[in-house]
């Protein structure tokens, strides 16, 4: 007599992960996307489902959609202690007391797997993503480049730039990367690469062709006006126009007033003078003008970073700290306009101290990023 033993049936499907008890997961979306980004730690706390919703980009999809996104700044820094690159991002407290600043720096993920004496590179923004460009590494230029995606924080390789750069100029138009100079033009390659462009959507670098006699190396400062490219370098400087595919010098009253890393902000360049004070030039008017208004602010002698934050200047710069082994980063967001006489003017909207460093360390940039 034999017997025979029945098969187990299978168990069952494990219950799909709930947001939120009662509503289907699409209202549940709707409603977590418009919290805002600086309570999502908070957040995060509530439910392992919800914790896996936030580093999906199916939560920032749904922002964008909802007009839920907002500019939040990113800077970059460099410290005695720590030889690689520190990435940071600005919150807002909502709840600030007599012992916490209302605006803090939180530390951001380091770039995995670089040399830590990078020196060098140049930044682009483009839609969510950081990109990190070259960059010198034991007085080698790198063509290698790094993207943070900044909806979850996490880094990932982009694809190489044709030739090594170190100090290079870097501006996005139309959605691409163009970078310029950096690398000496001694061989046939970094001389047909002198500038090249690099398109998110298809992943791919391709030269631009340029002038033999605008080659120079180094580049100290570059932005973006009117859709053109702006790059100084040590002797002048050059525009390009992708529309035509045309290279121009910039003009002399550009070159002689443009000193650090400046930004634009509605057609205006922003940058401060060998005074320290802040003062823009109109592309259309062809002049500088001192930006009134904002005498709360030091005089940058020793520099400041601008970046341009939704339509606000934002400033940063280093500061003496309250103890000899210390020095502070600052931050000040300003609202600029144009009078109708031409002249610019601009209101503080707040000024914080936002982060305590060691004594020694720079800031390398800033920039804003939409999510």
């Amino acid at each position: 007599m034999s017997t025979s033993t029945a098969a187990e049936p299978p168990p069952p499907p494990s219950p799909h992960p709930v947001l939120i008890p009662t509503l289907p997961d699409d209202v549940a979306i709707n409603c977590l996307a418009r919290i805002p980004r600086s309570q999502h730690p908070i957040l995060s706390l509530v439910s392992k489902p919800i914790r896996s919703l936030l580093s999906s980009s199916l939560l920032y999809t749904m922002r964008s959609l909802l007009s839920c996104d907002h500019h939040f700044l990113y800077l970059c820094l460099r410290v005695p202690t720590n030889p690689s690159l520190l990435f940071f991002t600005l919150h807002q407290s909502p709840h600030p007391t007599t012992t916490t600043r209302r605006h803090i720096l939180v530390p951001v993920p380091p770039i995995p797997s670089t040399p830590p004496s990078v020196i060098g590179s140049a930044f682009a923004v483009v839609d969510h993503r950081i990109y990190v460009l070259g960059g010198s590494v034991n007085d080698v230029p790198s063509p290698h480049v790094w993207a943070l995606d900044c909806r979850v924080h996490e880094w990932e390789p982009a694809p190489k730039m044709r030739v090594g750069r170190e100090f290079p100029a870097a501006g996005v138009i139309g959605g691409r990367i163009y970078v310029i100079g950096g690398c000496l033009v001694d061989t046939w390659s970094r001389s047909r690469n002198w500038a090249e462009v690099f398109d998110p959507k298809t992943g791919s670098w391709n030269p631009v062709l340029s002038q033999i006699e605008i080659r120079e190396k180094w580049m100290h400062a570059s932005a973006v006006i009117d859709d053109k490219m702006y790059a100084m370098a040590d002797r002048g400087g050059v525009k390009y126009n992708p529309e035509n595919q045309s290279w121009e010098s910039v003009e002399t009253e550009v070159d002689l007033g443009w000193r650090g890393r400046g930004c634009v902000v509605d057609g205006v360049l922003y940058c401060y003078d060998y005074l320290g004070k802040i003062r823009g030039f109109d592309t259309k008017k062809g002049e500088w003008r001192e930006l009134r208004g904002v005498e709360g602010l030091p005089r940058f002698l020793c520099g400041a970073t601008m970046t341009n934050f939704g339509g606000k200047l934002v400033v940063v710069w280093e500061e003496n700290g309250g103890s000899g082994k210390e020095m502070r980063i600052r931050c000040a967001e300003i609202v600029v306009e144009r009078g109708g006489d031409g002249e610019l003017w601009g209101k503080i909207g707040w000024s914080d101290v936002v982060l305590s460093v060691p004594k020694g360390s720079s800031i390398v940039h800033c920039m804003a990023v939409k999510v």
